[in-house]
């Protein structure tokens, strides 16, 4: 077909050839603008087996140092996300991964939590199972799930179901199960946790829950001590003065004040004050620890001022060293003035 000018228009069968053989010489997708050659980019993370991806999220998950951090891995791209929320990874999230505030506290946290737990992992049994149990007041589920995790040989979780059964928390006085706490410390002491070690002693040498013997229990009140300043000494770079006498006394020498742990930071932040927890009741006065009292009068309070109350031996003998020592003195010296006639020096506070 010709135009007025002479030329002819190409027929399009020969059009459609020569495009063929264009791509087929030099290849569409290598030629760019003006003809020049492109590389091709190829997405390598594609290319990687789901197998290898989960291996290496369920490490990320099992050091995470925050909550942030498994956020930020689940917003990482599509495929992430979806593969970051399977329970090959969610089994394996830290105990800080898990250290959620209770001002971010929200239906979906909750429900990643649960997903946590659904998944087997332990330290969100123990975490949510607080949450539940004295936070959302739903004692029958939290004390479920701290359970669940005790018997996964959670240490912490066998030692706050300890404080559980000698409180009676979440019944009343008749609900306190002296023996069950005892063996449940002791699990938990033989799993290497201090505080239960440290409660068994004083179960031990008062005789509470267990024949009493006062040997024994001295013994484990040393090696409860020994061991605290082992990890003191150890993580400090601070010099600890710590006397030999001090190490059977559970109320001797100073040691730094111990991390606390994401459940306990929880109930601190969630009842906002250690004085009062739901209902007007008294919180434990040791500000690491965060439980309230789910009855009048649960706790046991220091009988020398009255003015603190503790949910365990060990929150006490913590509490004393890092703060107490100094506030009760004055009460006490002039408490045994009184009944004796005699200055008081700095003895051990004793919780009735």
């Amino acid at each position: 077909m010709r135009t007025r000018s002479g030329l002819s228009y190409p027929k399009p069968d020969l059009v459609k050839s020569s495009e063929k053989k264009r791509k087929r010489r030099c290849g569409e997708e290598n030629i760019g603008i003006g003809g020049k050659k492109q590389s091709k980019k190829v997405d390598f993370f594609d290319g990687l087996p789901d197998d290898l991806v989960l291996s290496i999220l369920s490490k990320l998950s099992s050091s995470a140092q925050s909550p942030s951090d498994i956020v930020s891995m689940m917003m990482t791209c599509k495929r992430m996300n979806g593969l970051s929320t399977n329970p090959t990874v969610l089994s394996k999230v830290s105990a800080k991964s898990l250290a959620i505030r209770a001002k971010n506290w929200s239906e979906s946290a909750h429900r990643f939590l649960k997903r946590c737990v659904e998944a087997g992992s332990v330290e969100a049994a123990y975490t949510l199972g607080m949450i539940e149990f004295y936070c959302l007041e739903n004692r029958s589920a939290g004390a479920a799930l701290m359970a669940k995790a005790a018997m996964a040989s959670h240490a912490v979780a066998l030692y706050s179901l300890a404080i559980v059964q000698f409180n009676g928390s979440g019944g009343s006085k008749n609900h306190k199960d002296l023996r069950a706490g005892v063996s449940l410390c002791a699990r938990s002491a033989y799993l290497g946790h201090v505080d239960a070690l440290r409660e068994l002693g004083h179960c031990l040498q008062d005789g509470y829950g267990v024949r009493r013997n006062v040997a024994e229990g001295r013994r484990f009140l040393f090696s409860a001590n020994a061991r605290e300043l082992a990890t003191a000494s150890s993580s400090s770079r601070t010099k600890l003065t710590w006397q030999p006498h001090q190490l059977l006394s559970d109320f001797g020498g100073n040691i730094p004040r111990p991390e606390v742990g994401p459940a306990n930071r929880f109930l601190v932040q969630w009842f906002g004050s250690r004085e009062a927890g739901p209902e007007g009741f008294r919180s434990c006065s040791y500000g690491g620890c965060g439980r309230p009292e789910t009855r009048n009068h649960e706790f046991r309070r220091c009988s020398v001022c009255g003015s603190v109350s503790y949910c365990s031996r060990a929150c006490q003998a913590l509490h004393w060293k890092l703060e107490h020592k100094e506030e009760c003195k004055p009460a006490a010296a002039e408490l045994r003035h009184e009944d004796t006639g005699n200055p008081a020096g700095a003895g051990q506070e004793v919780v009735m």
